[in-house]
């Protein structure tokens, strides 16, 4: 009998190619907040499943001013979710593929490829695993969060960090509350927002501080695995932070062994 990781990979190697850019066409969008937006993209036939492996993401291709630019996503939908996939992403002015996103329309067809990334989730492959997000940096997050806690028999703990500007621009936070509610032994979230909470506010304030890291994610060990997904800044000062704190210090492109993973 072929293992769970096995089929998977046939199936995502049978939609997705990680060498060659494929296109898929985009079915529906939906906005869920000033910045951001839901992209529903069509697989080949309905009873398609995408099959990405847990902890692995998609590259988006596009020829922008000449050159070829790439960014990578990983998708929000569940792991038997048939037919199509959606992607959440944060378009910004300034930016290229987000901003290229922003502007699609359904109906406009997009090049993407994958697996890609050094990280594939396995059952129980730790005792406790601390999570930092920022942002649409918790997509990978909550795809590993979601195996984890629909597995009975996975007895990891997962401690989640999610960093947002604002209260508005904090995604999923619906299904996030809802898993912590269902799993309590299994996964707990605390939100850090860097300005305008509302007066009944209970989560912290601030950017993410070694204190918090301290007080919420697990203490060094070679049984834990600390992952940071976020944007470039913040994983800067994450880096350092853990590696003050006692944590192993990450290379620049992360391991599947390392103790400290950067999406």
């Amino acid at each position: 009998m072929k293992k769970r990781e096995d089929i998977e990979y046939h199936l995502v190697e049978e939609i997705l190619n990680p060498k060659i850019f494929k296109s898929f066409k985009l079915v529906e969008k939906t906005p869920i907040s000033h910045n951001t937006s839901k992209y529903r993209f069509e697989l080949p036939n309905p009873d398609d499943v995408l099959g990405l492996p847990v902890g692995s993401h998609i590259a988006i291709m596009a020829e922008i001013n000449g050159k070829r630019i790439s960014r990578s996503y990983t998708p929000t939908t569940l792991e038997e979710d048939r037919g199509h996939f959606d992607l959440i992403i944060k378009s910004y002015p300034t930016g290229n593929i987000s901003k290229l996103m922003g502007e699609l329309k359904v109906g406009d067809s997009v090049g993407m490829r994958g697996p890609k990334g050094n990280f594939v989730y396995k059952s129980n492959m730790c005792r406790e695993i601390g999570m930092i997000a920022g942002g649409t940096g918790i997509t990978p997050m909550l795809q590993i969060i979601r195996r984890v806690c629909n597995d009975s028999t996975d007895k990891t703990r997962i401690s989640l960090i999610f960093a947002n500007v604002t209260e508005d621009d904090i995604l999923l936070k619906k299904e996030l509350d809802e898993i912590a509610k269902v799993s309590p032994e299994n996964f707990e979230v605390h939100y850090v927002l860097e300005r305008s909470p509302s007066e009944d506010w209970d989560g912290d304030v601030g950017l993410v501080s070694k204190d918090m890291i301290e007080k919420y994610c697990p203490k060094p060990a070679k049984d834990i695995k600390l992952l940071l997904c976020g944007p470039l800044p913040m994983i800067k000062m994450l880096t350092a932070a853990t590696n003050e704190l006692g944590f192993q210090k990450p290379r620049a492109v992360s391991k599947m062994e390392d103790q400290v993973y950067k999406f």
